[in-house]
C-alpha cells in the first residue's frame, strides 16, 4: 500500500478543522495565571495563561478588552472564557478570550481603582479645576432619582436652613446600565439651562454595584466638563466614588450636601443683628467724633470771625484814636506853652520892641556903629527908628569922659 504524505498546511487545517467544529471548544472556561502579558497600541491584550502543569497562548481582541474592568499584570489569577483556535501559521493553538475576570480582589474594585489611577494623571482631581460654591445661591440643581429618600432629604435640608433658595430637580436613573447616561444628559440639560448657580448630583447609600454609575469615565468628564460647580453626593460617610474625586465638593450624603450648598438662616440672622449692632455703634461713634470736631470748628469760626474781629479792631482803634487826641492835646499845650515862653524871650530881645521905648539903631555905610570911635566928622550916619530912619551929617564926635 502506497503511503500517503500530508502537508503541513494540510495537517494544520484538519487540526484545526477539528478544534472549529467541537462544541466542547466553542466556549471554554479557564482559570490560570497571567504571563507575558503585553497590551499593545490598537488595544488588543496578549499573554500565557498558565498553571502548576502547562500553559496556553492567550489574545483578546480590542472590542472585548475595552470591557475589562481592571488592569491585567503578570502574576494576576483570572477566570477566562473564550474559545480555543488553531493558528496556522505558527501551528499553534490558543484561546480567543471573550471575557476576563479576576479571582481575588473584586472586579469592579479593580475597574474602580484603574480609572481612579488614570482620571488622576489627566488631572481630573486637580485643585485649580475646583470651582468655588457661591455663598447664597438662588436657585440649586439637584440630579437624582425623583423618588428617592435622596430628594427628599435635600428638599427638607434646604428648605429648613435656606427657603429663600429654589430648587430645580433634573430626575435621573442613578443605578443600572442606564444610568451612567442619563445623569450625564442630565448634567449637560442643566449647563444648557443656565438656571443653576449649583448643582448638587448623587443618590442614596448601596453596594457598589448600586453606585458604579458614579465610576464611570463619563460621568466623570461630565462633572469635569460642567461649567455649574458640582456637589457630589453619593452613597454614605464610608462610601467614595469617582465623582466624589472630580466634583468641586463632596458631601458624605445628600443631606450634607444641601448643607454645604445653602447658608444656615439662623446663623444669616444672628450675623445680621451682629453686623447691624456693631454698624450701629460705629455710625454712634463717627456721630459722636464728627459732633465734636463741628463744634471745635464751629468755635473757631466764631472765634475767626470777620465781624467779631471788626469789632475788636474798632474797640482798639476807639482806644488808640482817644488815647491818641490826649497825647496831641498834650503835645499841643505843651508846644502852645513852648512857643508863648520863647515869644516873650524873642520879644525881650527884638530891637523893635526896644525902638519903642525911645531907642534907635545908627549905622554907617550900612554897618551898625556900635563905639563911637568907629564914626568920623562930616560922614552921613542912618539913624533907623520905629516907625522909620533919618539921615545926618556928623558934626563933632565925644567919646565918654573927654
Amino acid at each position: 500500500m502506497e503511503e500517503r504524505y500530508l502537508t503541513v498546511t494540510a495537517l494544520t487545517k484538519y487540526i484545526k478543522y477539528k478544534f472549529d467544529h467541537d462544541h466542547h471548544l466553542d466556549e471554554v472556561l479557564l482559570e490560570g495565571e497571567i504571563s507575558n502579558f503585553k497590551h499593545n497600541s490598537r488595544g488588543h491584550f496578549y499573554f500565557t495563561l498558565k498553571d502548576e502543569g502547562a500553559q496556553i497562548s492567550a489574545m483578546m481582541f480590542s472590542s472585548a478588552a475595552s470591557k475589562v474592568k481592571f488592569e491585567p499584570k503578570d502574576g494576576m489569577k483570572v477566570f477566562l472564557k473564550g474559545n480555543v483556535t488553531v493558528y496556522e501559521a505558527a501551528g499553534t493553538y490558543q484561546i480567543n478570550v471573550k471575557e476576563m475576570k479576576s479571582d481575588g480582589i473584586g472586579d469592579l474594585y479593580l475597574a474602580y481603582e484603574k480609572l481612579k489611577k488614570e482620571l488622576a494623571s489627566e488631572g481630573f482631581f486637580n485643585e485649580e479645576h475646583k470651582k468655588p460654591i457661591p455663598r447664597f445661591p438662588k436657585t440649586i440643581g439637584v440630579i437624582t432619582s425623583p423618588t428617592g429618600a435622596a430628594i427628599k432629604d435635600i428638599i427638607n435640608t434646604i428648605g429648613r436652613r435656606y427657603p429663600l433658595c429654589n430648587i430645580l430637580l433634573y430626575p435621573a436613573i442613578v443605578q443600572g446600565e442606564d444610568a451612567k447616561n442619563d445623569i450625564v444628559k442630565q448634567i449637560k440639560s442643566a449647563n444648557k439651562d443656565k438656571l443653576c448657580d449649583v448643582l448638587i448630583v448623587g443618590r442614596g447609600g448601596g453596594s457598589i454595584e448600586d453606585l458604579w454609575a458614579f465610576n464611570e469615565r463619563i460621568v466623570a468628564q461630565a462633572i469635569y466638563d460642567s461649567r455649574i460647580p458640582i456637589i457630589s453626593a453619593v452613597g454614605h460617610e464610608v462610601d467614595f466614588t469617582i465623582a466624589d474625586f472630580v466634583a468641586d465638593k463632596r458631601a458624605a450624603t445628600p443631606t450634607a450636601a444641601a448643607e454645604l450648598a445653602t447658608p444656615d438662616l439662623n446663623t444669616l440672622r444672628q450675623n445680621v443683628n451682629y453686623y447691624i449692632d456693631a454698624l450701629t455703634k460705629r455710625i454712634n461713634f463717627i456721630f459722636n467724633e464728627r459732633k465734636m470736631l463741628l463744634g471745635n470748628i464751629d468755635r473757631r469760626l466764631e472765634n475767626n470771625n470777620p465781624l467779631n474781629t471788626l469789632k475788636h479792631k474798632n474797640e482798639m482803634l476807639g482806644a488808640y484814636t482817644q488815647n491818641l487826641n490826649v497825647k496831641i492835646n498834650r503835645i499841643l499845650l505843651e508846644k502852645k506853652h513852648l512857643y508863648d515862653l520863647y515869644k516873650s524871650k524873642l520879644d525881650s530881645l527884638n530891637p523893635l520892641a526896644i525902638m519903642d521905648k525911645g531907642y534907635s539903631i545908627n549905622s554907617i555905610d550900612g554897618e551898625i556903629i556900635t563905639d563911637v570911635k568907629k564914626a568920623k566928622v562930616g560922614q552921613r550916619l542912618q539913624t533907623q527908628m520905629k516907625n522909620g530912619s533919618l539921615i545926618s551929617e556928623i558934626i563933632e564926635v565925644k567919646e565918654n569922659g573927654k
